[in-house]
Parts: C-alpha cells; structure tokens; sequence
C-alpha cells in the first residue's frame, strides 16, 4: 500500500501549499482522493500516470476538495482516453462537472460515470476481488464523507516443498491456496494448516477530512493500518472547531487513540501556521504513532 500526498493544506493555495489530494495505490488499483485546485499539475510532478486512475473520490463539495476535477477531466479527453472513468461523490457533483464540460464544449469520448452519494450512514460504494470501499459519514458544515480503503485477504501461501514431500498430487495446488484441506495420492487427509503459511494481514486506510471531532467514526476504523485525520487547528484555536467544523491535531490524535490504528497522518493545515511539527507534538499528547502529510511526499505501508 502506497499512498502519495499531492495536497494536504486547507482553503487558499499557494505556490508552495497545495489543496487536498491524495492517490491511494491498493492492490493494483490507483485511486484519487479528492481534487482541489492544481490536482493534475501535482499528479505530473509526482510521476503518476493519469490512465492509471479509474476511481476518483470526492470527500464533499467545497472547493478545496473538487475544483480540480473539471480539469483533469477535460485533460483526460485532451490526452485521448479510452477507459472508463467514475467518479463518487456528493449528490450534485455530476450536475456542477456537466454544467462546466457542456459549457466549454468540452464532451469526454470516454465512458464517464458519476456515483452520487447522500447516505448518512455507511455503504459500501466500491467492491471487486481485491479491495473494497465504504463511506465512513462526518460531522461537517456540508454534507461530508469519509472512505474507508480495504485489501480483502490474500490466498493462502503454499509450502511447496512440504507439499511435495506428503506426496500431494500438484493439481490439488490452487485448492491448498483458497483454504481446503486435501487428499495426498495415498488417500490421506493433509490439513491446510500444514501445507501452506498464513498470507500478509490484509493493510486498511481511513481518510477523514473534513470533519469536526466525531467519536461516531471510531467503530467503523478501529484497528485500521493508517488513519489520515484533518488537523485544521492547534489547541490555540480550538474555538474555531465549532464554527467551522474543523479539528485540532490533539483531537486527530485523540480519535487514532480511540479506534487503535496504526498510524495517524495529519494533514489539512490552516495557513495561520508556520511550523508544521506542532501538529504533531499535540496529537502525540493523545497517541504516540504520528506521521505529517506535506505535498508530494510518499508513505509505504
């Protein structure tokens, strides 16, 4: 599991502070997170390749999380895209993307598919043999979600060498793989357990911006392998939380502690802050695992 930074600071860009994207790459899958301003010029700066991106998630509609889609949609047709593209996102996403293509006359050649969300509880939005995608609901000024990443299991590794030495007839391999016991060519009865190793423990990623501080999430992202949480402010400005529906970094922290994950990644920084480390510190007060998001850094998990 990899996961790039191509923005993690709120509202306004700069030059050197970008709005929220990420790209999420799971089991072969390259998954866009979020689209604020710039989002493609970012995805070349950090070498992604755009044909490679099918899923793109939208959190919510505030412009620092979308206002780079249009964009990047109008390039894939540009660039001569032939794969399906689909996007989820908060009910009306379609209607403000279609409204701008149409008035450029800027119409995809390509299969595009909007998934409108408006749930207020989780649901699954995304499933295949490999991965799946849930909405985890936040407590923002606009309707908000989450998502929550899932590998699902690998197959079981086979011991081949023990295999081979219980006299187990190779067609029987694939079987071994998925879990099943088997007959070796004497008519003995082999238990799985013997001939094969336990695979890798299947790696989860919970991404929660934007969101007030919101203990509801915590059953749906316990033990997951990395949490990145919104950490807007610093205890210093914690009376801005209410208004805005914004966090604290010690409140991050206070979440990733109550759910066991991990690893905790801040980002979403206000630009009233010069030093990022002080996130960092205060949410350590809650839990210790912290990791700072920066434009275009990479985490492997």
């Amino acid at each position: 599991m990899k996961l790039t930074i191509l923005g993690c600071h709120s509202a306004t860009p700069t030059a050197s502070a970008h709005p929220t994207a990420q790209v999420l790459e799971m089991k072969g899958h390259l998954f866009l997170i979020d689209c604020g301003e710039g989002t493609q010029m970012q995805l070349r700066k950090c070498s992604v390749k755009f044909s490679r991106i099918r899923h793109i998630f939208i959190s919510h509609l505030h412009g620092d999380h979308f206002y780079g889609l249009v964009g990047l949609i109008s390039t894939f047709l540009l660039l001569g895209r032939k794969a399906e593209l689909h996007v989820y996102g908060p009910k009306g996403i379609k209607e403000a993307i279609l409204l701008l293509l149409k008035l450029g006359k800027a119409y995809t050649n390509y299969p595009l598919y909007f998934h409108e969300l408006e749930a207020s509880v989780p649901e699954v939005i995304f499933e295949d043999g490999k991965v799946s995608v849930e909405t985890i609901p936040l407590d923002h000024r606009v309707y908000t979600n989450g998502f929550l990443f899932r590998e699902k299991p690998d197959d079981r590794k086979l011991n081949v060498e023990t295999a081979r030495s219980l006299d187990i007839d190779l067609s029987y391999y694939n079987k071994i793989k998925k879990g099943f016991d088997v007959e070796n060519r004497a008519g003995k009865l082999i238990p799985n357990h013997l001939i094969t190793f336990d695979p890798p423990p299947p790696k989860s990623y919970a991404y929660c911006s934007d969101t007030a501080f919101h203990p509801e999430m915590v059953p749906q992202i316990e033990n997951v392998t990395v949490l990145y949480h919104e950490a807007t402010f610093l205890e210093a400005h914690q009376h801005l939380c209410e208004k805005t529906k914004h966090s604290t970094a010690k409140e991050a922290g206070t979440i990733a502690k109550m759910a066991n994950v991990d690893t905790l990644i801040l980002g979403h920084y206000s630009g009233r802050y010069g030093n990022l480390e002080l996130f960092r510190k205060e949410a350590k007060e809650a839990f210790e695992n912290v990791e700072l998001a920066e434009d275009e850094k990479h985490f492997h998990f």
